[in-house]
């Protein structure tokens, strides 16, 4: 089974932290992780005619689907460790709903969390969790 891949927008705080917060408790080493940036995020997501340059979201590819924007992070929290899968119950709100309330926070990010000139650097130790 290949890892599911979280894609996020390298140079935002908010996502950049998002991912760190992932790592801490993906302890089953589920996840691999690309920015939305990077050439690996053209590669995987261009036959799902995604455009990433208008991307203001989070991006899980997993058995072969591309999730996005809500579904994608509450996908994420069912392989987290602690309480965190309990969050996969807010499945039952619809979408349109759930995805209204994550664009309002995707386009305040910047504003609110601020942004970086650049994309992460993974450390060493974790360099092998990104494409």
């Amino acid at each position: 089974m290949e890892h599911p891949i979280i894609f996020f927008d390298g140079v935002c705080n908010l996502c950049t932290g998002s991912v760190q917060f992932i790592i801490k408790r993906d302890r089953k080493d589920v996840f691999r992780f690309a920015a939305l940036q990077s050439e690996q995020a053209e590669q995987y997501l261009s036959p799902f005619g995604t455009n990433i340059k208008e991307l203001n979201t989070i991006l899980l590819l997993e058995d072969g689907k591309l999730y996005k924007r809500s579904t994608a992070a509450l996908r994420i929290v069912c392989h987290l460790t602690g309480a965190w899968p309990l969050l996969y119950g807010l499945i039952i709100i619809p979408a349109f709903i759930r995805d209204g309330i994550y664009s309002q926070i995707a386009k305040r990010r910047y504003k609110i969390w601020g942004k970086q000139d650049s994309c992460m650097i993974p450390t060493a130790e974790l360099k092998a969790k990104f494409l």
